[in-house]
């Protein structure tokens, strides 16, 4: 491997408690090369030949900032359009090329000041893609027709409902944008805009928005990776050079921060809150404003950890919640800062209100240390050398940098200025931005429970949502709009050929192992000076009892809070000083220790991961708000619908007896009754060398890491640990539906499903390419073709096989609008009747192209590269499993695919789980054809 081309200006160790004055802070910058075509479009060409793929991204100079009121949403709508069609790529856009190619799929996001376009390809797709992007820009409004946009208005309606309208606390932005900013300012309305205005939205708003912003002169290219700047430049000119100027002008918009004459408590009653909620926000500065540095510090210090002022006071202290959170959220116009806690049940706020003042002044007394402000620092350029580990993540800095400041190589001054913050700095800006400043406080507490917001709280503006049956227009989507072509000097409907095949490059692997039976996999990669490292132990919650449910999950969340010799503070303390992450979590199968850390210490970090496993503290105090944020947590999924229903379709999937369908941090009862003791036991009995692996992947080599696993081989000492079996029940004989009533919920979740296989059965492999069609393939799968863009009744829809060592199910997931539930539920058991038959010889090329094109890319992250050891050293897959998968993607006909799919996907022996309004939707899935839907819980109603 090459490692990337990071260009070191000065070296050092970046920091240290002492540092002299002589000391220089460390220079670094991304290679790249920038040119502007005569149309004003921004070019820029980064080089990086570690993988064979190249990160394409366009972004385009407009958010919601550049709408106006009453045409909010245009943005995000433009977004979504962008990937439908254009003139010469034509229906699927570049969903449907991102497939054929083996891309990593087309992506896109709007912010408040930006909408971006990107995805990762093989790079011998590259003159492919960068023909299709160039077809978005200048050759798409022709294609866009009222009903395709009637269509994406449901589809953005629908995300709107999953992320904002169906979520605890989902309003509480919206609330805060429309009382932090003037009722003219641009940040006044939230990104994704009201369901009023994009209704509204005429055909000829979107063209005109359209030709206005998505001009050459208003958009950066990126091309980031195994490239050739010579040929990549001369197709950009050739497919970009011709798309016309904008012909308006396009003024920077001015820097104007939000304005709070008088502080303003507000209260709202979400029906989906379990537990009550304060957030608190402050006006501050813009992005790259010199004093937004010192904020993101700030922000970090106040709620980072145990020494931070106000867990020591709300959490230590007060006891009122488990965690608080603080973050800095500056955009191209404004900024703010904003202080969320989420209390205990039956909290109240003012309470949590006033810790919040007494942590604040325990800050302004005390201030912040070198010290910690050195450990900050140190975190942070971890996160940066993380941040270009992938040529998407060096693609999206160049672009952003490049469109906000006319600099891509600005990423010398953004760290530079990072890691000049002082301590005086950071008391500076708290006291210019929060300290006897206005704020907004927004109080969200659950239903009839506004005595817990903060007194004299005025109730909130939110708009909810009317969801009727039958409400929605009508449209067909796939109506082919007609038009003259836009002109241009060569046959852009040609679609460009393949550059030469990239030969696929399986990272070599390394295994070992200790005396004490501590098994280690490892992948040297020296792309960026970073070690990450898992520690797995097998068992997890399948060695818990059923009257202790939740005791992995606590046991796992304990080790995390100190070690014999180290407080909790200390701890933290001792990680963050050299700039490392290790956190302890559990999960169904396994407890896993994680690490990452500068390749310089990954010595030191490894010695405070073997004190974290083999050194625990077990600390009372600790121990108790860990079982009261536990139960916190499980009451607070009682009303989200996507928990409600993971919860519910593992009891139907596994069955009650098997405790792979319990909830992994319990239950509320179960919880109570756990003592310190159930956790000491457990740790004792089960945390043992035996049943344990090692992954590492990074910029060490096998040699060192065997040395430095020594002390662990000496002091962990192996104990025998049998993992009890749990057998998934077969395939149901016939299907069943069944109900969980959420009150007055604005989407359904769907759930349908059956046990299907392990990860280790031959078919399973197999089975996953049958589903890459039907609902695996994101945009290319007919469940998202069908229900996303010929419906628009959700956002997004799904299918799996979620097989490990153990069978498990295959599962169709989405979350659809209320008043189209039976609608969707009609829809997929159709596509899965017909699917056996229908599928075609083009549906077998493209899945086909895909899956083993998209293989070019399948190692790039050192994330990809710890799953890949995690497979083989889970199922005992060979080092060069990904060739064997190859071969049976290419030796699949579609006669297997017809016998995979009458096997695995028959939609007359799986379970049907809805979870949503009963009172509405609940009598109409007896449509659905498959009996009486049974009803899993009885609900209160409260009324709106």
């Amino acid at each position: 491997m090459k490692k990337i081309l990071l260009v070191f200006l000065a070296t050092t160790c970046l920091l240290s408690c002492k540092k002299s004055s002589e000391e220089k802070t460390p220079e670094l910058s991304i290679n790249y090369k920038k040119i502007e075509l005569e149309n004003g479009l921004d070019v820029v060409f980064h080089v990086d030949k570690s993988d064979p793929v190249v990160a394409v991204e366009l972004m385009v100079h407009v958010g919601s900032a550049r709408e106006v009121e009453g045409r909010t949403g245009f943005a995000h709508l433009f977004e979504h359009l962008l990937f439908l069609e254009s003139e010469n790529l034509g229906k699927g856009g570049l969903d449907k090329m991102s497939a054929k190619i083996g891309g990593s799929g087309a992506n896109g996001s709007t912010s408040r000041d930006r909408t971006n376009y990107l995805q990762t390809i093989p790079k011998d797709g590259l003159e492919k893609m960068i023909w299709a992007e160039a077809d978005k820009l200048g050759y798409f409004i022709n294609t866009v027709t009222a009903p395709v946009l009637a269509k994406e208005k449901q589809v953005v309606k629908n995300e709107k409902r999953q992320s904002i309208d169906n979520r605890p606390y989902g309003h509480n932005q919206y609330v805060i944008g429309k009382n932090l900013y003037p009722k003219d300012h641009p940040y006044n309305w939230q990104v994704i805009g009201s369901l009023e205005d994009l209704q509204n939205a005429t055909l000829q708003d979107v063209k005109d928005f359209y030709k206005k912003w998505y001009v050459p002169n208003n958009a950066t290219l990126v091309l980031s990776g195994d490239i050739d700047i010579a040929q990549a430049t001369e197709w950009v000119h050739k497919y970009f050079d011709e798309i016309p100027k904008g012909k308006e002008e396009i003024p920077a918009l001015t820097k104007r921060p939000g304005i709070v004459k008088e502080t303003k408590f507000l209260y709202y009653e979400d029906n989906f809150a379990r537990v009550p909620q304060l957030t608190m926000v402050w006006p501050t500065v813009e992005q790259y404003n010199p004093d937004s540095y010192a904020l993101d510090v700030l922000s970090q210090y106040l709620t980072d950890g145990k020494s931070a002022p106000l867990n020591q006071v709300l959490v230590d202290d007060l006891k009122l919640t488990s965690r608080t959170g603080m973050y800095s959220r500056n955009s191209e116009l404004a900024g703010e800062i904003q202080i969320s806690i989420r209390a205990f049940n039956n909290v109240k706020l003012d309470d949590v209100k006033a810790g919040v003042e007494k942590g604040l002044a325990k800050f302004e007394t005390e201030g912040i240390s070198e010290k910690d402000l050195n450990r900050i620092k140190a975190g942070q350029e971890t996160n940066f050398y993380a941040s270009l580990s992938s040529v998407l993540g060096k693609g999206t800095n160049l672009a952003s940098y490049n469109t906000y400041l006319g600099n891509p190589g600005f990423v010398t001054e953004d760290i530079k200025r990072t890691l000049s913050v002082t301590t005086e700095d950071v008391m500076r800006v708290y006291n210019k931005y929060i300290k006897n400043k206005n704020y907004i406080a927004t109080s969200f507490v659950p239903k009839s429970s506004a005595e817990l917001a903060v007194t004299n709280s005025q109730l909130a503006d939110v708009v909810e949502e009317k969801i009727v049956t039958g409400a929605e227009e009508n449209f067909d989507a796939k109506i082919a709009a007609t038009y003259e072509k836009t002109p241009s000097s060569f046959d852009r409907s040609v679609e460009p050929n393949y550059g030469e095949t990239p030969s696929l490059a399986v990272p070599k692997v390394y295994e070992s192992s200790l005396k004490n039976g501590l098994k280690i996999f490892g992948i040297e990669n020296d792309e960026v000076p970073l070690v990450r490292f898992n520690i797995t132990i097998d068992g997890g919650q399948l060695l818990e009892s059923m009257d202790k449910l939740g005791v992995a999950n606590l046991t796992a969340d304990l080790l995390n809070k100190g070690t014999k010799n180290k407080s909790v503070k200390e701890l933290e303390e001792a990680i963050q000083e050299l700039g490392a992450s290790i956190y302890v979590y559990s999960d169904v199968e396994n407890i896993t220790l994680s690490g990452t850390t500068l390749a310089k210490n990954y010595d030191k970090t490894l010695a405070l991961a073997q004190e974290i496993l083999l050194e625990p503290r077990f600390d009372e105090n600790e121990f108790y708000l860990l079982k009261k944020a536990t139960i916190a947590n499980l009451r607070q999924q009682e009303a989200s619908p996507n928990s409600v229903a993971s919860n519910a379709y593992n009891e139907l999937i596994y069955g009650k007896e098997n405790i792979r369908s319990k909830n992994i941090l319990g239950t509320t009862t179960s919880v109570e009754t756990i003592s310190l003791e159930d956790l000491k036991n457990y740790y004792n009995k089960y945390i043992s060398p035996s049943v344990a692996k090692m992954l590492i992947v990074g910029d060490i080599s096998k040699e060192k890491v065997i040395a430095s696993l020594e002390t662990l081989n000496t002091n962990w000492k192996a104990k025998e640990v049998t993992i009890p079996t749990y057998i998934t029940p077969e395939t149901p004989t016939k299907p069943t539906v069944y109900f969980y009533d959420i009150p007055n919920a604005k989407q359904s979740v769907i759930q349908f499903g059956t046990p299907a296989l392990a990860a280790t059965d031959k078919d399973f492999y197999a089975a996953s390419v049958m589903n890459y069609i039907l609902g695996g393939g994101g945009f290319a799968s007919r469940l998202t073709q069908e229900l996303r863009e010929g419906k628009g009744y959700t956002y997004g829809i799904g299918s799996r096989f979620s097989g490990t060592k153990a069978k498990g199910a295959f599962t169709i997931s989405s979350s659809v609008r209320t008043n189209v539930t039976l609608e969707s539920a009609l829809l997929v058991k159709q596509i899965l009747e017909e699917y056996p038959t229908t599928f075609s010889d083009k549906d077998l090329e493209t899945t086909k192209s895909f899956l083993i094109k998209s293989n070019a890319r399948a190692f790039e992250t050192s994330r990809a590269k710890l799953n890949m050891l995690s497979n083989i050293s889970d199922y005992g897959w060979s080092a060069d499993y990904v060739k064997e998968q190859e071969n049976t993607v290419n030796n699949m006909t579609k006669e297997q695919i017809t016998a995979l799919a009458n096997k695995y996907v028959n939609p007359n022996k799986m379970i049907w789980l809805v979870v949503g309004d009963a009172k509405t939707q609940l009598e109409r899935m007896k449509e659905l054809g498959y009996g009486e839907p049974i009803l899993l819980n009885k609900t209160q109603r409260i009324k709106n």
